[in-house]
């Protein structure tokens, strides 16, 4: 059986520029969402260190999990993170609400 795909939204903030926010948003196969947000925090904690050890960031992890980038200067929250399943905008599958 194939895991479901998961999108964890984890709002951040800027450090640099106070009043200045936005949403990180992770993806991968998870078998429910505390698991999602677990692996995507652990995915941006092996990120943020391989950036700040001047590395380059892990990508493609055999779960599908990984990141794209890092940007220093601004602060994940967490515990306020939320996730669900993902769904693709592209897919076929996908219910419109356009009528034909």
């Amino acid at each position: 059986m194939t895991l479901p795909v998961y999108e964890v939204d984890v709002p951040a903030r800027s450090t640099a520029q106070p009043g200045l926010s936005g949403v990180h948003v992770f993806t991968g196969r998870a078998d429910s969402r505390s698991a999602a947000v677990r692996i995507a925090h652990e995915v941006y904690d092996a990120a943020r260190a391989a950036c700040e050890a001047g590395f380059e960031i892990p990508h493609g992890r055999p779960d599908g999990w990984g990141a794209c980038g890092y940007r220093p200067g601004w602060e994940l929250d967490w515990p306020a993170a939320t996730a669900g399943r993902w769904n693709d905008p592209y897919s076929w599958t996908r219910v419109s609400d356009f009528e034909l």
